[in-house]
C-alpha cells in the first residue's frame, strides 16, 4: 500500500513540475512584446518539453488520450494566468496562450493508430508535435493586436528600462520562423522524448 501510495504521489509531483516547466519554457511567447523575436526558442523548447510529458504519460497510462488530456491541463492553467493578467488592468491580447492541444491530438492518434508502439509513437509522433506546434502558434499568434503598439502601451511593470521592446527584426536574420521553429522542433523532440522514454523504464 505504502508502495503504491509512494508511486502514484510521485506521479502528481511529476505532473505539477512538468507542466510548469512546460508553461514556462520560452515564457516570453505569452507576452506580445516578445511574441515574434522568442517564437523560435518557443517552438523548441515548447515541442520538447509537450512530447516529453505526454509520452511519458501515455506510456505510464498506456491510454490514447493522455497527451490531450495534458495539453488540456496546461491550457486551462495558461487561461488562468490570462485571466489574473487581466485582473490587473492589461487587455486579453496582453498574454497569447500557446495552442497545445492539437499537437497532442497528432501524438494520442499516432500512439492510438500504431496500436500503442511506445517507438512510433516517440519517433512519429515526436516529429508530427515538433512540425505542427509552431505552425498552429503561428497562426495563433496572426490573431493577435500588433505586438508593438501592445509592448508600447502596455509595458511590463517587471521590464527594466533597458529591455523596453524594439522593432523585431525578423527577416533580417531568418526568412521563415515557421520552418525554422517546425524543422528545430521535429528533430529535438525524438531524442528528447526517447530519453523521456528511457528514464521512465528504469
Amino acid at each position: 500500500w505504502l508502495r503504491r501510495t509512494t508511486h502514484y504521489l510521485f506521479i502528481v509531483v511529476v505532473a505539477v513540475n512538468s507542466t510548469l516547466l512546460t508553461i514556462n519554457a520560452g515564457d516570453y511567447i505569452f507576452y506580445t512584446d516578445w511574441a515574434w523575436t522568442s517564437f523560435v526558442v518557443f517552438s523548441i523548447s515548447q515541442s520538447t518539453m509537450l512530447v516529453v510529458g505526454a509520452i511519458y504519460y501515455m506510456l505510464f497510462t498506456g491510454v490514447p488520450g493522455t497527451a490531450t488530456y495534458y495539453a488540456t491541463i496546461m491550457t486551462i492553467y495558461t487561461w488562468v494566468a490570462k485571466g489574473a493578467w487581466f485582473g490587473l488592468g492589461y487587455p486579453m491580447d496582453f498574454i497569447t496562450v500557446p495552442v497545445w492541444i492539437p499537437s497532442a491530438m497528432l501524438l494520442d492518434l499516432t500512439y492510438w493508430a500504431t496500436r500503442r508502439n511506445k517507438h512510433a509513437a516517440i519517433i512519429i509522433g515526436g516529429t508530427l508535435v515538433g512540425l505542427s506546434l509552431p505552425v498552429f502558434n503561428m497562426i495563433n499568434l496572426l490573431l493577435i493586436r500588433d505586438p508593438l503598439e501592445m509592448a508600447f502601451k502596455y509595458p511590463r511593470p517587471t521590464l527594466p528600462p533597458y529591455m523596453t521592446p524594439i522593432e523585431p527584426q525578423v527577416g533580417k536574420f531568418y526568412n521563415s520562423p515557421v520552418a525554422l521553429g517546425s524543422g528545430a522542433g521535429a528533430v529535438l523532440s525524438v531524442p528528447i522524448a526517447a530519453l523521456g522514454a528511457k528514464l521512465n523504464t528504469w
